[in-house]
């Protein structure tokens, strides 16, 4: 007889992939036991979507691989074995229809979290799933082919185990990293962890009073050490300390401290096209102000008086005054405006983390240890990280649903 509370199937972490995988597993007969540190579930999901929980994104799942920066490869067995059109089914099957924003974003149709959270708690309570909250997990250990879990409370043990922890972003809801610590216990290598969809801080920044300015589909490029390594567009949002909105947070996992990035503001073109164009403009509308012409470029006022302040260039100087280096400093700052990354918003900020278990370790076809039988992981611990736009939920409700069809396939019962 072991001591402590036993189950066929532990799963550590009450977010939206544990819940899914313990609901799959607890329907195929599986006695199943989630432990969660906080007192109640889903914390981090019912932040997600600004609430309004963006679920997962439209158009073939065979698209979303290359929403997940250089790991996309890794996620397709989970994405094709329980895509999009799968998830959408599943909550429409239990009464809650969804929405497709312009953008393909969607969404449950109530626009509420809390709904899509009731609907994984219920599919739990159904399938007799155990939920044991307020039980920080102490340590995790396995010996004699079996896990053991202990919280302050008591011990749990079982032959299959689920790390489904989250990453270390948003710790006010409880994702704190604990994780990286179960799996580096018991064997695996933790891939360096950092915030992604994260917030840019800019040294220097010029454009503190245009906070809240937004642009569609701005274009810029990235820059280090004197060269460039990427470019990338995108809605991109002014803040009162950086760059913002999707566009930034996408490709957030490439920036690092100290790199460039050069903004355009107008549709990119080669510079000597638009310098001809631009020069073409003055010549033609000499008494014009030079402030005028740029706004022909739909470029927001507010920005433009900045950009002409930052170019030397006086509110009221007409054309036929402005001088070939202020030309020229005005073209650059319009099309290649350079800013200084200080810094990555932090985890308090970020809406994922970048980092985790190594996928080297991990049987992308089970989500299952390479190293320890019966271990699983499911969502964020592991190394993958998504674009804003539901595609890290989908990931999550994927491989939570991929690991609970492996451990159903196990047939070993749990020894007591």
């Amino acid at each position: 007889m072991k001591s402590g509370i036993p189950a066929e199937i532990i799963i550590i972490g009450a977010g939206p992939a544990g819940l899914f995988c313990a609901a799959k597993a607890g329907a195929g007969g599986k006695k199943v036991i989630v432990i969660e540190k906080n007192p109640v579930p889903g914390r981090k999901l019912l932040l997600a979507g600004s609430g309004q929980c963006n679920i997962t994104h439209e158009g073939p799942v065979r698209n979303f691989l290359t929403h997940y920066g250089d790991h996309g490869s890794f996620l397709k067995p989970a994405l094709m074995n329980f895509p999009n059109t799968a998830l959408i089914s599943f909550f429409q099957e239990r009464g809650l229809e969804m929405v497709t924003t312009k953008s393909g974003k969607i969404f449950p149709a109530t626009l509420k979290s809390t709904d899509v959270l009731h609907i994984l708690e219920n599919e739990c309570a159904t399938n007799g799933v155990t939920m044991q909250y307020n039980e920080p997990v102490r340590e995790v250990s396995h010996r004699d082919d079996l896990f053991f879990v202990v919280t302050p409370n008591t011990a749990y043990y079982g032959k299959s185990l689920v790390i489904a922890t989250g990453g270390a972003s948003y710790p006010r809801t409880g994702s704190t990293g604990d994780g990286y610590r179960f799996a580096s216990s018991l064997g695996h290598t933790i891939a360096e962890t950092a915030p992604a969809l994260a917030p840019v801080i800019v040294y220097g920044y010029p454009f503190r009073d245009l906070a809240g300015i937004s642009f569609d589909s701005l274009y810029y490029s990235l820059w280090r050490d004197g060269k460039k390594i990427g470019s990338h567009h995108g809605d991109l949002l002014f803040t009162h300390h950086g760059l913002s909105g999707p566009g930034i947070l996408d490709y957030s996992r490439f920036i690092h401290p100290g790199d460039s990035i050069r903004l355009s503001f107008i549709d990119p073109v080669p510079r000597e096209q638009f310098v001809k164009e631009f020069t073409g403009n003055f010549a033609r509308h000499p008494v014009s102000h030079v402030k005028t012409i740029v706004l022909q470029y739909k470029v927001p006022e507010r920005l433009v008086k900045i950009l002409l302040e930052l170019s030397g260039i006086p509110d009221d100087l007409t054309c036929a005054h402005l001088t070939k280096l202020q030309r020229n400093t005005l073209v650059t700052n319009l099309l290649e405006f350079p800013v200084q990354v200080d810094n990555l918003g932090g985890f308090s900020e970020a809406m994922v983390t970048r980092g985790g278990v190594s996928l080297l370790e991990i049987d992308p076809k089970t989500m299952g240890s390479r190293l320890v039988p019966g271990l699983y992981f499911a969502g964020e611990i592991v190394d993958i990280d998504g674009d804003t736009g539901g595609y890290n939920l989908q990931a999550a409700f994927s491989t939570g649903y991929l690991a609970a069809e492996a451990m159903l396939k196990r047939t070993n019962p749990t020894n007591e």
